[in-house]
């Protein structure tokens, strides 16, 4: 059975987080290392949108957590924590996350990306022009690469679509290329 129609089935067609039915993508939830079923949700576009871009926040929206926090599923889990976490400042998430509980491998999972630190303590990832990059981001590579152990070599302006931040390094991003998951240094990318 295709991913999707996994999640399809896992939630009842509809969003894991906001239970909307329109414009259901699986998101995978980051750092992708297992991705699957158990690594990803389905979501709706807004949801994502959100999640990859925080200017576009609308706390409103995610009032919804109030519910799908509570999903026997880890990975919808790690997403409502860190959504909440972003949106603390608002009192509301405050509460939710007082109530939250994650078992020591999901917490983990959820404070990978950085979310739940003080924006001092946050390590900053920039492209090769000083660009701040975020999860999610789309970039290009601005010279040849070869991928150690392998053979293959990430072409000059080769995209690299939705990469994902390696948050003990900010020197260090992930994305697919040809199909193939890999590590960049962040001074071989330009933001796109």
């Amino acid at each position: 059975m295709a991913l999707l129609e996994a999640l399809q089935e896992r939630s009842g067609n509809i969003c894991e987080l906001c239970a909307s039915t329109e414009n259901l993508q699986v998101y995978e939830v980051p750092p992708v290392s297992t991705g699957g079923l158990d690594g990803s949700i389905l979501a709706c576009k807004t949801c994502i949108d959100q999640i990859e871009k925080q200017e576009e926040m609308d706390s409103n929206h995610w009032r919804c957590l109030n519910d799908s926090m509570w999903s026997e599923h880890d990975a919808v889990k790690v997403v409502a924590w860190r959504m909440l976490n972003r949106l603390k400042s608002e009192g509301w998430p405050q509460d939710l996350l007082g109530m939250m509980y994650l078992e020591d491998e999901a917490l983990e999972w959820a404070k990978a990306t950085g979310e739940g630190k003080d924006e001092s303590e946050k390590i900053i990832h920039r492209d090769v022009n000083g660009n701040i990059l975020e999860n999610g981001d789309n970039v290009v590579l601005i010279k040849d690469l070869k991928v150690k152990g392998s053979s293959m070599v990430a072409k000059q302006g080769t995209a690299v679509r939705r990469i994902s931040l390696d948050h003990e390094n900010a020197e260090y991003i992930e994305g697919k290329v040809d199909g193939q998951q890999i590590v960049i240094v962040t001074k071989y990318v330009k933001k796109t």
